[in-house]
């Protein structure tokens, strides 16, 4: 009865496959901010750069946030 119980729990539990897939995306694009920004002191200097840098990282930020929300509930 009682493994009958967790297998029935375990199919219930959401992947957290998006959760990681989303993370890996941050994580490398934080990478590439890194290098680029360490290796051309001019980058995102312009104000269209810049925006699309910030709301680049916002979007992925708010899409790891939203997969662990995803998960967790």
């Amino acid at each position: 009865m009682l493994s009958t119980l967790l297998v029935l729990a375990s199919e219930s539990e959401k992947s957290e496959t998006p959760f990681f897939v989303v993370g890996v995306l941050f994580a490398v694009w934080a990478v590439v901010l890194g290098v680029t920004g360490t290796r051309s002191p001019e980058f995102a200097s312009g104000r269209g750069t810049m925006s699309a840098v910030i709301g680049v990282s916002v979007v992925l930020a708010a899409a790891a946030m939203a997969m662990a929300v995803y998960v967790l509930t």
